[in-house]
């Protein structure tokens, strides 16, 4: 019979002690986000089960997890409920998986159907409306996470979108870019709306202007990617790196550039995708992992049904820019009438010869 990894399995592979690896499956506080991360990918390679734990949530009113995101078409989310299913079935657990289409009424029926009707365990829901008031006289049964975007009242997992923004941005002002876009601005989301942030934060301490003709608006929900890459190679004074506020973003402009040859555009995407890395150049990425942020769900769902009466809080999972080339491709070369460097060709030769930081 094969042996089921155990916890000290998972201290060896992360080099740390069993206290620490106890403290990341409790979701204690005191545990540095780095080693969390690590204790947290020893589990999902290992398979390891944290058994007393899933009794809590078997205990519940129902033997399945309730879900609610955005949309099953978006990658990002698709992944954030596999990552959901694979724990909750290790778990015993089923999962049911719903989708607010980005409606509040929609998301309102979808998440009363689940703790009502299905009775669920548990719930983990990407929030739309700012308030959930109807939720109240059940979160004392039902314990519920929010992810990827905050909400007061809720434990919310989330990843720093402004600061790692700000990481990707500023590597292309590093690299000698100025004409930066910003690719699928979607004011409907606050996380979009932070990336932005950060985005204007770089442009102002380089010293940049802003220009409103580089950012990318979605209208009604929808964006033509291929069309606004055009535009955008297009202006007078193209654009000569993106940086793509999503995974969808980032998959439509990758095809957008390949398709008309431009694949050498330096590129940036917030969001990993499947075929990130295949491509060539291979697209340089925040790596905003779905699976550390399932499992940390997760983990406050098993914390929320020991003591619900913790103080809700913000848990901020991390993130890492991966480096593949295509965010790393420096600023074209130009120069001035004189026929002396210009700026941005002293960037790119200090860049070509020391790497990109």
């Amino acid at each position: 019979m094969i042996r089921r990894p155990g916890i000290k399995d998972v201290a060896a592979s992360a080099g740390v002690s069993i206290k620490t690896v106890s403290r990341v499956v409790n979701a204690e506080e005191a545990v540095h986000p780095e080693t969390r991360a690590r204790v947290l990918h020893a589990i999902q390679v290992l398979g390891y089960v944290p058994n007393t734990a899933a009794r809590s949530l078997k205990s519940g009113t129902g033997g399945a997890i309730g879900v609610v995101i955005d949309s099953l078409a978006d990658p990002f989310f698709a992944a954030l409920v596999s990552a959901i299913e694979t724990r909750a079935l290790a778990e015993g657990l089923s999962v049911l998986v719903a989708s607010s289409n980005l409606d509040s009424d929609q998301e309102r029926d979808q998440l009363l159907s689940l703790v009502a009707g299905h009775q669920v365990a548990g719930v983990i829901f990407a929030p739309v409306a700012a308030e959930h008031p109807y939720l109240d006289a059940y979160r004392t049964v039902t314990p519920v996470v929010a992810v990827d975007r905050s909400r007061a009242g809720f434990d919310s997992i989330v990843v720093d979108d402004r600061g790692a923004t700000v990481l990707a941005v500023q590597q292309f002002v590093d690299l000698g870019h100025e004409r930066i876009a910003f690719f699928d601005r979607d004011q409907r989301f606050s996380t979009i709306e932070r990336r932005m942030s950060g985005y204007l934060d770089v442009l102002r301490e380089a010293g940049l202007p802003f220009d409103p003709e580089l950012v990318s608006e979605t209208v009604d929900g929808s964006l033509d990617y291929r069309s606004e890459a055009d535009r955008l190679l297009g202006l007078d004074r193209p654009a000569t790196a993106f940086f793509a506020s999503n995974a969808k973003a980032a998959i439509g402009l990758t095809a957008a550039l390949h398709r008309s040859h431009r694949q050498h555009t330096a590129m940036i995407a917030f969001g990993d995708f499947s075929f990130a890395d295949v491509v060539r150049p291979g697209v340089s990425c925040i790596d905003q992992d779905p699976f550390l942020i399932g499992n940390a769900a997760f983990e406050r769902l098993l914390a929320r049904r020991e003591s619900s009466s913790d103080e809700p809080r913000e848990w901020i999972v991390p993130t890492a820019l991966l480096q593949r080339g295509s965010g790393e491709i420096p600023a074209p070369v130009t120069t001035s009438e004189t026929g002396t460097a210009t700026a941005t060709e002293t960037a790119t030769a200090t860049a070509t010869r020391g790497g990109a930081r």
